[in-house]
């Protein structure tokens, strides 16, 4: 293991260079490939996926209509009727969106696969219980970056559609969207969701390095609550139960981020103790 972390340490920096070149050529090839997947089966992914919130039958929907009679406000979180239309105004327009849509699927798709490329550019200076610790991240973080995007597509997405498309300035005025924003609000709310569940994995890493405290993260706690509270009101329609439901998600994965915060600089603090004994 000695001879191998000295090898590690050996390497140039342009050694270091050519791997990481390697690992975003290989990551791409991956892209490309869960995008031409993609493209297979695009027909479902535009009609069934991508405009399946732009139905009132959406599942979204019908689940708060659900949840909204059992908790007793009748039919206050409803959507009977999403009335707009969704255009496109550039002649190119519909290409470059399928090309973009392909290539974020393909995004998406990859993603674990990029995370394992990741690690194995990292690995070689970990030691084999770091490796192993390393191997779990890769599963943790898939799946929260999974979880992420599944929250952005059945929360995020329905909450903004229904909201932007019953918003009036005046009867007069009549909602036609251009594809291209309704696309880029598919697009930022599946993406940054699945970034924004990271944030445990984040933070982990981050108090390891030792940039991040869990006093810290509990100092802001408030200013934290502040800025989901504010997120969750611009993407939902002002009512307390759609607010809820988009907020204590995002707040469970801050409390989360925390705790490990608190696990990882205990176990720092007292790795710390041992070499000052030690020593």
């Amino acid at each position: 293991m000695a001879k191998e972390k000295k090898n590690i340490n050996e390497m140039s920096f342009l050694d270091h260079l050519e791997e990481l070149r390697w690992l975003l050529v290989r990551s791409t090839i991956a892209v490309l490939i869960a995008a031409v997947g993609v493209f297979f089966v695009s027909d479902f992914i535009f009609d069934k996926v991508i405009f399946g919130p732009t139905d009132a039958n959406f599942i979204t929907y019908r689940s708060f209509c659900e949840l909204s009679q059992y908790v007793g406000f009748k039919d206050s979180i409803c959507v009977e009727k999403l009335d707009f239309v969704i255009q496109n105004t550039a002649m190119e327009g519909q290409v470059n969106i399928f090309i973009w849509i392909c290539i974020a699927g393909g995004f998406i798709a990859a993603f674990p696969y990029i995370l394992w490329e990741l690690w194995k550019f990292i690995a070689p200076a970990l030691y084999p219980k770091e490796r192993k610790n390393a191997q779990l991240f890769i599963g943790v973080a898939s799946i929260l970056f999974f979880l992420g995007v599944l929250f952005g597509y059945f929360i995020v997405i329905p909450m903004s559609v229904n909201f932007f498309a019953g918003f009036q300035v005046s009867s007069v005025v009549k909602n036609e969207f251009n594809i291209d924003s309704y696309i880029g609000l598919v697009k930022t709310s599946v993406l940054a969701s699945g970034l924004f569940f990271e944030m445990p994995i984040v933070i982990y890493f981050l108090t390891r390095l030792g940039l991040v405290t869990p006093m810290f993260l509990r100092k802001y706690w408030k200013w934290a609550v502040v800025i989901i509270l504010v997120v969750a009101a611009i993407v939902t329609p002002p009512d307390v139960v759609s607010q809820i439901i988009v907020t204590l998600p995002m707040l469970a994965i801050y409390e989360l981020s925390i705790a490990l915060s608190k696990m990882v600089y205990r176990k720092r603090l007292k790795e710390e103790q041992s070499l000052q004994k030690n020593g």
